[in-house]
């Protein structure tokens, strides 16, 4: 297993997508200075989509123009086309997020294009940060099956994450966008991509949907995977999802690495912090479990 682990924060994207309250861009801002002071170096904070589409991403430029530039951390945006891609870069973001999913159903729902068409959207997201500050940063979604498709093409997969790695993404996540992956297609996916090219940085994006985040967690740690998305509180779900719940939790997440020996360069009691903001935020309580039953070493007297 990776001795270390690095921690992609999603909660301000992929976590508040799917609520139905917008956060105020202040409260927005906060959640990623707490982030930032829990030792969380790669910070997911908006998506650059059409607001019709995301009411939640309206105020991404203002979002931006008010976060502080920690040393160190790399803020990152969703951009679903060049167009999100030119404007996330004007903003100063540090990672362009594209994502193509390995299904034309969940593609078409989820960013009004075929695959095919999110391939040459990758291109054209690819073009605007040619020459600017920005780095793109690939997610194959779907990748372990499709809500309305079932089992997904593994050649499709493959295809995606080919096309990504060319364009000169530093880290390629495969996502569970749906929560339908077991320990056993984690297992199998990642060494079937680690097999082609032994060199490429896979990242996993897990969901907990059916309670299975940690365990595919831990599944792609055992494959070596060293970068993963989480969100802090267990907050998200895909809005195109049918019966959608959270992300894997990070503090979950990072309190099971933390009991393993595996460093992750994040304060878990800030993290715990960070959880109980976020809930107040979305006024609800949050799915994950360490926020609940607080750190195992609490109940050692």
């Amino acid at each position: 297993m990776p001795p270390r682990v690095t921690i992609s924060e999603v909660s301000l994207r992929d976590g508040l997508q799917i609520e139905p309250i917008e956060a105020p861009t202040g409260t927005k801002i906060a959640l990623a200075a707490e982030l930032a002071r829990a030792g969380i170096t790669r910070i997911e904070v908006t998506g650059f989509v059409h607001p019709k589409v995301v009411p939640q991403f309206a105020d991404a430029e203002a979002v931006l123009a008010g976060l502080a530039r920690a040393p160190g951390v790399r803020h990152a945006a969703f951009v679903p086309n060049g167009r999100g891609a030119e404007r996330a870069v004007a903003a100063g973001v540090d990672d362009l997020k594209c994502g193509v999913a390995a299904s034309d159903s969940f593609n078409a729902l989820n960013v009004r294009m075929t695959t095919e068409q999110g391939l040459r959207a990758v291109d054209d997201i690819a073009r605007a940060a040619a020459g600017t500050a920005a780095r793109i940063v690939g997610v194959v979604a779907t990748a372990f099956g499709c809500p309305y498709e079932g089992p997904v093409d593994p050649a499709c997969v493959d295809r995606l994450f080919a096309q990504m790695l060319e364009l000169g993404a530093p880290v390629i996540y495969l996502a569970d966008t749906t929560g339908m992956a077991d320990p056993g297609t984690i297992h199998s996916t990642v060494q079937r991509l680690q097999h082609r090219w032994p060199d490429a940085r896979i990242g996993l994006h897990l969901h907990n949907t059916r309670g299975l985040g940690i365990a595919n967690a831990l599944a792609g740690l055992k494959c070596g995977v060293s970068d993963f998305e989480a969100s802090v509180g267990g907050l998200g779900g895909c809005p195109f999802a049918p019966r959608a719940v959270g992300n894997v939790c990070t503090e979950d997440l990072v309190h099971m690495l933390r009991a393993m020996g595996i460093e992750t360069g994040t304060d878990l009691d800030a993290l715990i912090a960070a959880a109980a903001q976020a809930q107040e935020a979305v006024g609800r309580v949050l799915p994950g479990m360490v926020l609940k039953a607080g750190k195992v070493t609490e109940g050692i007297q």
